[in-house]
């Protein structure tokens, strides 16, 4: 039997810290796991930036608030509930993610959480474990579940290589250079189509 663990940022919806750099200003909070691979540095940059400029958690769910999933990727979702089962699997925020999950329709979220002073102040980011995506699909593997994992970026590589079938979706330049035994979508359809395969295949 197999299920679908997929990536939040990048697969279902715009990246949350690229709208939060549009509505700040503050170019340097594009950066994200596309770019930078050490998740850890990467946090660490944008919890210094937030402090700096005085940002708190209700300036980043404002922003969030106003985020719409990707065009078609409701729609993909719902096929895919209806055909196998679906885990987001995702380094975002419990803090931030509710309003996403319910515009996707709710589906299963593991994510990680910040600790937030009484004043909002986003003081630090708690990891739900080390190399939580890679592990989820451990996991589901130790219980004769069969992956399919899907992801866009550097954070997402260790799931997909883990997987029974890894898919980089829509990927910048350098991680398909990076990873070139991982298949390559660009689109929701191109997803489905490899994901029938699949499924077709383990019933034969």
């Amino acid at each position: 039997m197999y299920i679908v663990c997929s990536d939040l940022e990048g697969v279902f919806v715009p990246e949350i810290w690229i709208n939060v750099s549009k509505h700040t200003g503050i170019e340097e909070l594009k950066l994200t796991t596309r770019d930078i691979s050490d998740y850890d540095v990467l946090m660490k940059r944008r919890l210094k930036i937030l402090k700096e400029n005085n940002l708190t958690i209700f300036d980043i769910q404002n922003v969030i608030s106003k985020i719409d999933p990707l065009d078609g990727a409701k729609e993909y979702i719902d096929w895919l509930r209806r055909t196998t089962q679906l885990i987001i699997v995702s380094d975002t925020f419990a803090e931030f993610a509710d309003p996403l999950m319910e515009k996707l329709g709710r589906p299963t979220l593991f994510c990680h959480n910040l600790t937030i002073d009484q004043k909002g102040n986003i003081i630090d980011y708690n990891l739900r474990q080390p190399n939580g995506k890679r592990r989820v699909v451990e996991s589901l593997q130790g219980l004769n579940y069969k992956v399919i994992a899907i992801g866009d970026s550097y954070n997402d590589t260790e799931m997909l290589l883990k997987a029974d079938l890894g898919i980089l979706f829509r990927p910048p330049q350098r991680v398909m250079e990076e990873f070139p035994q991982l298949p390559v979508v660009d689109s929701y359809e191109e997803l489905m189509k490899l994901i029938s395969e699949r499924l077709e295949s383990n019933r034969n």
